[in-house]
């Protein structure tokens, strides 16, 4: 909550005038706790969830129908019904009720502990872009190796494998998991806020830019005019696409946003090898206009 009753008051204790954003934040928040701020989570991962895959649903549909994006799904012979794609949503949505939103209700204390502030001044861009940066990175980091132990045996045949009964990945399906791989996976996108804590915007960017990523990343699309593509490093939606494809046994492209891990660790031969494979087949085919929107696993 904002220590300041008046807008004039706020102005006096930072020395200077508020900016617009900052006006706007203090009518919002100033009479509102620390706790009802952070639940707006909640409502920004719904809303994430519900919207963000839409248009993949429509291209989805639109492809089924008419042959439209057929060069841009990765796994062509994979075709998902409206009536398929509103199971998953509804699935989520039952994971969502049922753990990520009591989850996000009982976790507030961490928020506290870690030092994430919700007042004034408000964080510059400066202070954001290299914020987030941190995060993703960490996430990344720690991920891969989560990621690792649900592909043991183990991990694999009692929580993961729930995540890969979509063997050729939809949006919905970005968040479709068993829910202890949800706690799990909780805590590598805790994690870069705890180490570098910054402000309560800065956090609810984090969590909506994590799912949004994690969306584009499960698409099954590839799309050439994604902004993603310029990214260094960033996996995107056909690298994880071949980690879906070999499903159980994949023991390949473990990451959850850039590739430099696998690289790294040598998780990603599989993948490098049936890349130069299919690309050598593209070369020597006539058909090789057929399969210039993204490489076809099918």
């Amino acid at each position: 909550m904002i220590p300041y009753a008046t807008v004039e008051e706020a102005s006096l204790a930072l020395g200077r005038n508020l900016t617009r954003l900052e006006t706007l934040w203090f009518d919002y928040s100033a009479t509102k706790s620390d706790y009802y701020l952070y639940c707006h989570n909640i409502l920004f991962l719904f809303l994430v969830f519900s919207l963000a895959p839409l248009p993949l649903v429509l291209v989805e549909l639109a492809r089924s129908a008419s042959g439209w994006f057929d060069r841009y799904k990765i796994q062509p012979k994979a075709n998902y019904s409206l009536s398929d794609m509103f199971g998953c949503y509804r699935d989520v949505m039952k994971m969502f009720i049922l753990v990520v939103g009591p989850l996000q209700l009982v976790s507030y204390p961490s928020i506290q502990m870690i030092g994430i502030r919700s007042g004034l001044p408000l964080p510059t861009i400066s202070e954001i872009l290299p914020q987030l940066l941190v995060y993703f990175l960490i996430e990344d980091y720690t991920n891969y190796w989560v990621h690792r132990f649900f592909h043991s045996k183990w991990g694999y045949e009692k929580i993961h494998r729930v995540h890969h009964e979509y063997t050729a990945p939809i949006g919905y399906a970005a968040p479709y998991a068993h829910w202890a791989e949800v706690l799990l996976l909780g805590i590598p996108t805790f994690l870069g806020p705890a180490i570098a804590p910054g402000h309560m915007i800065t956090f609810w960017l984090w969590i909506a830019l994590r799912q949004i990523e994690a969306i584009e990343t499960h698409s099954g699309y590839d799309f050439p005019w994604s902004p993603t593509k310029y990214i260094p490093f960033y996996g995107g939606a056909e690298y994880h696409d071949y980690h879906h494809y070999v499903g159980g046994q994949s023991q390949s492209n473990f990451a959850s946003v850039f590739t430099y891990c696998d690289y790294i660790y040598g998780t990603d031969k599989g993948y490098r090898f049936q890349k130069k494979l299919l690309e050598q087949i593209k070369e020597s085919s006539k058909k090789s206009n057929q399969h210039s929107g993204g490489i076809k696993y099918d």
